[in-house]
């Protein structure tokens, strides 16, 4: 009986129908010369799961495995065509089939938590030398030569929600007011996002934010809310706030107008408390710093995607390849993601990847199936064992 490879079995969380809609929406196979944008999805996860170094690595390691090439409905690749392609190919697609899967994962991932709650950052990639300078010069900040990616995080899924890749010079809160805005969620980000009006868009919307007030923010104090005992090594207060300027910049109005809470918490080992800004006025204070405190687990996607998948050294210099390879990466990540779900296992992602690469293109099932028939050969040779020497 035929049984199919661990990665086919990723791969039937992305049905091949799918995304050829979205293909032939963008003419993705147009002058494609035998080479789809399917081989190049395939053979670009394949790199990333297999934790290929360059195009060699990834043209040697998919090739060796021309046996499992037909039940993926691809063919052998030449490092040439697939720097080709990502340089040419529309990236457009790639972004398109990641919502779908991060919509996918939003749908079977999710944990039972009190309320949606997004966390949004960004990360920068670094991209400096021959190749990149050409575009990612004129974008550049005192600090930073190469691209961003921004990020909304769903904490209740683990996973990224939303994701788009900018030059490295475009500030976090011109992406954060791009977000589609749910009602009864929860958004929680730094002081990147540092904006009255999309506050003020995130209240009207009926969502709940978590935030940091700046130093120089001028607020008028409502009320001072005892602090619990239990909650005063950690909340040092909590006040009710107006803002106390309604032109804070040269003429610009402020439009929020309502009282927000500023919560101000110790942070061990620093000098400085952090102040939390949020327009939860129900919620303890021990809460809100709690779920400021969850923003950390945006730094760490960042950094597991950046060390266990393939963002820092690219298959390609120019702009389009670049973003492909983010792109394939985020893919990837969900795909892995989706797998975990699907067999419900208790492992780490990072422990599902491990076993993934070292088992890739092993069927499925397969020592568990001749391991079960050598337990049968045994059994029927213990009983057939005393006839013999009868």
């Amino acid at each position: 009986m035929f049984r199919i490879s661990r990665l086919q079995e990723l791969m039937k969380a992305l049905p091949r129908d799918r995304f050829q809609r979205v293909v032939d929406e963008h003419e993705g196979d147009k002058h494609s010369k035998g080479f789809s944008c399917w081989d190049q999805l395939l053979v670009m996860s394949y790199g990333q799961l297999a934790g290929a170094q360059g195009l060699r690595d990834v043209e040697v390691g998919f090739n060796q495995q021309r046996g499992h090439h037909y039940h993926l409905g691809t063919r052998e690749v030449r490092r040439s065509t697939l720097a080709d392609a990502n340089s040419k190919r529309d990236p457009r697609i790639f972004a398109e089939v990641a919502r779908g899967l991060m919509s996918q994962v939003q749908r079977t991932v999710r944990r039972d938590t009190e309320r949606l709650m997004y966390l949004l950052d960004s990360t920068a990639i670094t991209l400096a030398g021959g190749g990149f300078d050409g575009w990612t010069k004129g974008h550049r900040t005192d600090h930073h030569q190469g691209v961003k990616v921004h990020v909304v995080y769903a904490a209740h899924a683990q996973a990224p929600a939303a994701a788009s890749i900018t030059a490295a010079n475009v500030n976090d809160i011109s992406e954060g007011t791009k977000v589609a805005l749910q009602a009864g969620a929860l958004y929680v980000f730094d002081k990147g996002y540092y904006d009255f009006g999309w506050w003020q868009r995130i209240d009207a919307a009926g969502a709940i934010f978590v935030s940091r007030f700046k130093r120089n923010v001028r607020l008028k104090v409502l009320q001072r809310r005892a602090v619990p005992r239990q909650a005063g090594a950690v909340v040092l207060s909590d006040e009710r706030v107006r803002f106390d300027n309604p032109t804070p910049r040269g003429g610009h109005r402020n439009p929020y107008r309502r009282p927000l809470r500023r919560i101000v918490v110790a942070r061990p080992g620093h000098d400085t408390p952090l102040v939390l800004a949020t327009n939860d006025l129900r919620a303890s204070a021990m809460t809100i710093a709690q779920r400021y405190k969850d923003r950390w687990q945006i730094e760490l996607f960042f950094k597991w995607i950046k060390q266990h998948l393939r963002i820092s050294r690219f298959l390609g210099r120019s702009e389009n390849a670049v973003r492909i390879q983010i792109l394939t990466a985020l893919i990837t990540y969900l795909l892995v993601a989706l797998y975990r779900a699907a067999h419900r296992s208790k492992a780490s992602l990072w422990e599902v990847l491990r076993e993934l690469r070292l088992t890739l293109f092993q069927r499925v099932d397969t020592d568990a199936e001749v391991f079960r028939r050598r337990a049968e050969q045994r059994r029927r040779f213990a009983q057939l064992q005393p006839a013999l020497f009868a």
